[in-house]
């Protein structure tokens, strides 16, 4: 047995001690919980039963992310105040870590919290009360646990928890389930005999620190000439879709570069489940799905949103994921009306980007496809679990005889692990028309952007708000912002 990494985790206060190991087919992660004896066990499940009944919560608080805080506030003065009441002998200490526990059950999701407090883990599975619960950590994949729920019942009753908490029904009628918590985490559930081990329920963690570029180019996901040339193309409006397969990073480099969004543009993002986090200095209304009730009402789709965004004067939308015909049409149109538009898209190549959005079911015409300018394509390498921005593309309008086509700018090389460059042809060509730059002026403009990006990459500067400063900065006098050290800036924008 190899131990791989140790931690302790406090969910709820609770100090859980982790340990990842080597051991069989497997990884394994363990986790230590505070001992406690089976008397006290009793007595807190009694307590559990009062501090539910004894706590009223309207289904109005329920409902709003906002009252979340307040709703734990509650339970944890009465949970406090029960555990004193019966339990008088227990220290301070003791008093804190059962409380948490009592949060735990009745706010929280139980044991599901231990893995849902670890930001190394990126999806939590349970597949049925006869197995142990999975999780997938960052660098390490799809790693056992020591953690399970007791019967199917239990799964159910989570699940049917969780639904409630966010206004959805999960039921033997109604057997599939897709929500999201208040963390923004995004929940599914199944119930059996549709999952035929058992119930299931799957979390896919949402970031609580999203990515920057500055881990990007660290991590060597992209380098900073390409950086620079992405960062070129937000400024001046380009249109682009960011692509890539499932669990690529499509999204996160969608987030990444949105930080370049000048702070005088008013931005709509539109996605199903918010995954879209920028800087405070932007000017942002984001925008979410809405899934019908029970009685297969109130709901808000995609396409919705879409068409009302562009009542919203904005001068960027951020469309998540596009799936449809009709919000590809939107999308579209919305470019060829002269609205700045990034999307992401499911697909692992620029050519079949093109091919997905020109052929059947999406059948796009190619004269609006020419409003798209490039394609960002993601790759995770599965092997060495690194993701790569594999090829960033221009989208070539054609001819009659031609039709459109894609020319690659820049590449990463697998066998080198370098990003390649091969020269821009048709945004040169938009930029120096659409700006009046000539193309030395564009190419000296990606250079003071490569040394802005050079210094915050330099300064260790990770959070989005911090780098939303510096660039907010960079568009009010990029001459100050390469003369000055990144921390003046800092201090200047605070």
């Amino acid at each position: 047995m190899k131990v791989i990494e140790k931690y302790t985790l406090r969910p709820f206060g609770v100090p859980v001690k982790i340990k990842i190991i080597s051991r069989g087919l497997v990884p394994e992660y363990i986790a230590e919980l505070p001992e406690i004896s089976e008397a006290t066990k009793a007595i807190l499940e009694s307590i559990k039963d009062e501090l539910i009944t004894e706590v009223h919560v309207e289904a109005e608080e329920i409902l709003d992310p906002k009252s979340a805080e307040e709703i734990r506030r509650k339970f944890e003065e009465k949970a406090y105040e029960l555990v004193k009441k019966k339990l008088p002998k227990t220290s301070e200490n003791e008093r804190e870590i059962l409380v948490g526990l009592l949060l735990q059950n009745t706010i929280g999701l139980g044991i599901l919290e231990i893995p849902l407090n670890d930001d190394s883990l990126e999806e939590i599975a349970v597949n049925s009360s006869s197995e142990n619960v999975y999780v997938y950590h960052r660098k390490l994949g799809w790693l056992k646990t020591n953690l399970s729920l007791n019967s199917e019942t239990e799964i159910q009753n989570l699940a049917a928890s969780i639904g409630r908490r966010v206004g959805r029904r999960i039921t033997v009628l109604d057997p599939l389930m897709d929500a999201q918590l208040v963390t923004g985490d995004r929940v599914n559930a199944t119930l059996f005999p549709i999952s035929t081990k058992g119930n299931t329920i799957t979390i896919r963690k949402f970031a609580r620190k999203p990515w920057t570029i500055t881990e990007f180019i660290q991590n060597r996901t992209m380098n900073l000439e390409l950086a620079a040339f992405l960062w070129q193309a937000i400024h001046y409006e380009m249109n682009i879709i960011f692509a890539g397969g499932t669990a690529t990073g499509k999204t996160s480099l969608l987030n990444v570069v949105s930080t370049f969004i000048p702070p005088n543009h008013r931005i709509v993002s539109i996605e199903d489940t918010r995954e879209i986090k920028l800087p405070k200095t932007l000017h942002w209304v984001p925008l979410t799905t809405r899934e019908p009730n029970p009685e297969g009402k109130g709901g808000v789709t995609m396409l919705e949103l879409m068409i009302n965004s562009l009542r919203m004067r904005p001068d960027r939308i951020i469309v998540g994921e596009v799936r449809r015909a009709e919000e590809a049409e939107v999308l579209f149109e919305a470019m060829h009306t002269g609205h700045s538009v990034y999307s992401t898209f499911h697909a692992e190549t620029s050519s079949q980007v093109i091919r997905r959005l020109t052929h059947p079911p999406m059948e796009i015409p190619e004269t609006l496809l020419e409003s798209l300018h490039l394609v960002a394509v993601m790759y995770r390498d599965r092997r060495k679990n690194i993701r790569r921005l594999f090829e960033v593309s221009e989208i070539m309008p054609g001819s009659e005889k031609t039709g459109i086509s894609v020319n690659t700018v820049f590449r990463w090389s697998p066998s080198r692990d370098e990003i390649v460059s091969y020269g821009s042809s048709r945004v040169i060509d938009e930029l120096s028309l659409h700006t009046g730059l000539s193309e030395k002026e564009l190419k000296d403009d990606l250079e003071t952007k490569k040394k802005v990006l050079e210094k915050i990459v330099k300064a260790k500067v990770d959070s989005v708000d911090g780098i939303g400063k510096i660039i907010g900065s960079y568009y009010s006098d990029p001459d100050s912002v390469i003369k000055k050290s990144i921390k003046k800036i800092m201090e200047e924008g605070s």
